[in-house]
């Protein structure tokens, strides 16, 4: 009792999550300078049609980074958490076990090195980027007067780079219905997104009985590489067939659609509940509905007075799992560690079983050959409907550039990042676990008598709930596509007329400009409209 009551003080004063914290917030404050000003400035100094080439290339690279992270900590989630503190083999459960802690926080002394290392090359960069003549001359003339724009609002108000324009230029932002339209379907999406991304390995483990190194190996082996490709095939097909704000708005729109119609297919793939004596199906072997603490108890066990606290599985010969050795009857044992067998288990002797023998061996028993081959069609589905969502997701960052004036791409970026993490990536995870708790089957329970890690779920009702709340909160987005999407045209079409208006103008003063413009090829004409195309 008094180790267990130091236990509990140890947890109550346990303040390590802070260092997470402020790591975390130290690693925002660093991304701020790579993500909203590194892809303004990707736009502001390329050619209108190279810019989702340019994006796509940034972005599947960037996905190097999470590709590399899944299969290090599909190798580290095999290591046990206390690896280097004690004897591994003397631990008698392995990472199939959903009790297996794997050494995650060597994961954070990797990342950390590899971070600092990638910091040293910006130590070199000069405090501002010139441009040469000759970088000057490829520039469109539309970036030319939009910097102006910029260079004169500047000079015109010097509060610019105050407070005051800082609300200024938000308040801008938030009277722009394209761009809060646009905040407010991403977040829809984002929010569907986290959510499933964040237990997809829990998921992969209570549907199909996979590790969780598994999952991660196979996310990173199969899932992101897919996404990687998907994202660079839509740049290269928005750059040759020259999309701007409408043809990017339509393929995003399109691309995200056609993959969730595809995603519904994973309703299906699925597996039953593992067989568990006393909580899916009954001493005999037949199927239960409800699970009662009553029910691990049967006429088998009841001389073993077991304690219904302790989770510790075993697999009979029966196929059957047991909570612990002593649930099943088990009166002797031979081996150690992850080698023990037990027998002349009683619960095993079932009249209704044909089982050779009456022997357990530690860990749950494995999935059928239906679930494992549930299991491929599952990875097979999740690659394609990530390659069919990554086509668009160029075209995304594109509209977020294009729906808002030239001096506010960088702050636009930058809102945009900030809500997706703030209100999709810290609540997202949340109410997607606590709706993921109603479907548990059996809770374990902490030294202090405290409600612990779920140990088994209902596999129908997770598979039913997780992937109906990610398509539900999903879908009202596609019917803000067709609103969206008017208000781009509109919007496009109301540019382009401003545009021939000033040309006739300054034409009608200066017979010179007009043959000027005439020289500018058509094709840039409409990509500079859609891109000027902001509210």
């Amino acid at each position: 009792m008094e180790d267990e009551q130091t236990d509990c003080a140890k947890e109550i004063k346990s303040y390590w999550w802070l260092f997470l914290l402020i790591g975390n917030i130290l690693r925002g404050i660093g991304e701020t300078p790579i993500t909203p000003l590194g892809i303004s400035y990707i736009d502001d100094f390329s050619q209108p049609e190279n810019t989702p080439l340019y994006l796509a290339c940034l972005h599947t690279v960037a996905l190097f980074g999470p590709m590399t992270g899944f299969m290090l900590g599909s190798y580290l989630a095999a290591l046990y958490v206390d690896i280097g503190f004690v004897d591994v083999d003397s631990i008698s459960i392995t990472p199939r076990d959903i009790r297996w802690v794997g050494a995650w926080w060597l994961g954070f002394l990797v990342a950390g090195v590899i971070t600092l290392l990638s910091g040293i090359p910006f130590c070199f960069l000069p405090k501002s980027l010139e441009k040469n003549d000759e970088d000057t001359e490829t520039i469109p003339e539309k970036m030319k007067m939009n910097e102006n724009k910029k260079m004169s609002g500047k000079s015109e108000n010097q509060g610019e780079l105050t407070m005051k324009g800082f609300l200024i230029s938000m308040k801008k932002l938030c009277f722009n219905p394209l761009y809060a339209l646009l905040l407010f379907m991403t977040l829809l999406q984002m929010n569907s997104f986290l959510g499933f991304i964040t237990y997809k390995p829990k998921y992969m483990e209570q549907q199909y009985g996979q590790s969780i190194s598994k999952a991660n190996f196979i996310t990173g082996v199969s899932t992101l590489p897919a996404a990687a490709l998907g994202i660079f095939l839509g740049g290269l097909i928005m750059k040759k067939y020259k999309f701007g704000l409408v043809s990017a708005s339509k393929m995003s729109f399109g691309t995200s659609f056609v993959a969730f119609l595809m995603s519904l297919l994973v309703f299906i793939i699925g597996c039953e509940n593992n067989d568990v004596a006393g909580i899916t199906v009954t001493y005999n072997g037949s199927r239960q509905n409800v699970f009662q603490d009553h029910l691990l108890y049967s006429p088998c066990n009841a001389a073993c007075k077991c304690s219904l606290m302790q989770w510790d599985p075993v697999c009979g010969e029966n196929n059957i799992t047991y909570m612990s050795a002593c649930l099943a009857g088990c009166k002797s044992s031979m081996g150690s560690g992850k080698d023990r067998v037990y027998h002349n288990c009683s619960c095993i002797e079932a009249p209704s079983f044909q089982a050779s023998n009456s022997s357990a061996i530690l860990g749950t028993c494995p999935r059928n050959e239906n679930c494992a081959r549930m299991f491929m069609y599952y990875i097979i589905s999740q690659v394609l409907v990530t390659f069919v969502f990554a086509l668009g997701g160029t075209g995304s960052y594109i509209i977020v550039l294009w729906s808002v004036s030239p001096e506010l791409k960088a702050l636009a970026v930058g809102v945009y990042m900030l809500l997706i993490r703030v209100l999709a990536g810290i609540p997202a995870p949340i109410y997607f676990g606590a709706l993921i708790d109603k479907t548990c089957l059996k809770w374990g329970t902490k030294p202090c008598g405290e409600q612990g890690a779920c140990r088994m779920y209902d596999a129908n009702s997770f598979r039913n709930i997780f992937l109906g709340l990610t398509a539900g909160i999903r879908a009202p987005m596609y019917f803000l596509c067709i609103p969206f999407l008017y208000m781009a045209k509109k919007q496009v079409a109301k540019t382009k007329e401003e545009k021939k208006t000033s040309q006739e103008k300054e034409g009608a003063e200066d017979p010179t400009k007009i043959n000027t413009k005439n020289t500018e090829p058509e094709e840039h004409a409409v990509l500079d409209a859609e891109k000027e195309s902001c509210i």
